[in-house]
């Protein structure tokens, strides 16, 4: 009996080690933080509850990658929220949300909050109820080296496309609130975005979320570089100038007003001068009529 109980341990031993290392030659995260909500015991209802939404995660995620759940009660309640780039297959990004996952509690031990992300997905797990919240918070800013060439027209065009952008996630499809596009910039340069809510937004509020995101680009670190990053709970945007999302799925955004001018005017100009020249037509001939009878 005391040889089959050391096997066992042995055999745990291994097990654990080997998952270790597995976590270990994980890549770190692209971005990641701990949150300041205070730590958890190992033998806690908070662990225990974080642990099965966790591992539960990769099953969960729906086909448009998005999921959302929370676990208990009061102090032992626990929240998360997983988003995947919205050109990502699922496979792929259950595996990205699985290794963000394991990552993240190996980066923030014990702690109730942390979320965190590689480019293709991202994670927030808290002991407050982050799934009922509906507004934008900031997480993280990222941003390239290289400024941009003639930042001034750079930012503007940006902005432009941008909220072309925010108006096809809001209210395009409701099952993935995902936009990708690219517009001209100066000295024709390429800029690339797209923009995403987590889908269970209501449209006005996946809007409302993304122009708070957008008003707070003056605070990045990104403004008038190359490319950049701001990444919420619930919305985010990410913009450069070379393509960093699957050009098949991109979702063109409407152009602007002005650029159909002249289509505009030729259909207002048909449908005005249209009726006027029917009528002259009429009364053309009832005047030859009346002409043809008096005769």
């Amino acid at each position: 009996m005391a040889i089959t109980i050391q096997k066992w341990l042995l055999i745990i031993l291994f097990l654990h080690i080997h998952v270790l290392n597995i976590v270990a030659q994980l890549p770190d995260l692209r971005y990641g933080s701990c949150g300041e909500n205070g730590n958890y015991t190992e033998n806690s209802t908070y662990k225990n509850n974080l642990n099965t939404l966790l591992t539960s995660l990769p099953s969960k995620i729906d086909n448009y990658g998005f999921y959302k759940a929370s676990i208990g009660q009061n102090i032992d309640r626990a929240s998360v929220i997983v988003l995947c780039r919205g050109d990502v297959e699922l496979q792929e990004c259950r595996d990205c949300v699985h290794n963000v996952s394991q990552k993240l509690v190996q980066v923030c031990p014990n702690q109730k909050e942390a979320a965190g992300g590689y480019d293709k997905c991202m994670l927030v797990y808290s002991n407050e109820s982050i799934t009922d919240t509906t507004t934008f918070s900031k997480l993280f800013y990222l941003n390239e080296i290289q400024n941009a060439s003639k930042p001034g027209e750079f930012n503007k065009e940006l902005g432009k496309l941008l909220v072309r952008l925010r108006v096809v996630a809001a209210h395009g499809d409701p099952r993935r609130k995902y936009a990708s596009g690219n517009a001209t910039g100066p000295d024709f340069q390429n800029i690339f975005a797209l923009v995403q809510c987590t889908p269970d937004l209501p449209p006005q509020n996946c809007f409302d979320c993304l122009t708070k995101a957008y008003e707070d680009m003056i605070n990045c670190p990104c403004m008038g570089k190359k490319g950049g990053r701001i990444i919420g709970a619930r919305c985010s945007f990410r913009y450069g100038t070379s393509p960093f999302f699957r050009l098949d799925v991109v979702s063109v955004a409407p152009p602007p007003e002005e650029e159909g001018g002249d289509d505009k005017t030729v259909r207002t100009v048909i449908i005005i001068v249209g009726p006027i020249f029917t009528i002259i037509i009429f009364i053309a001939c009832i005047s030859v009529v009346m002409m043809s009878r008096r005769n």
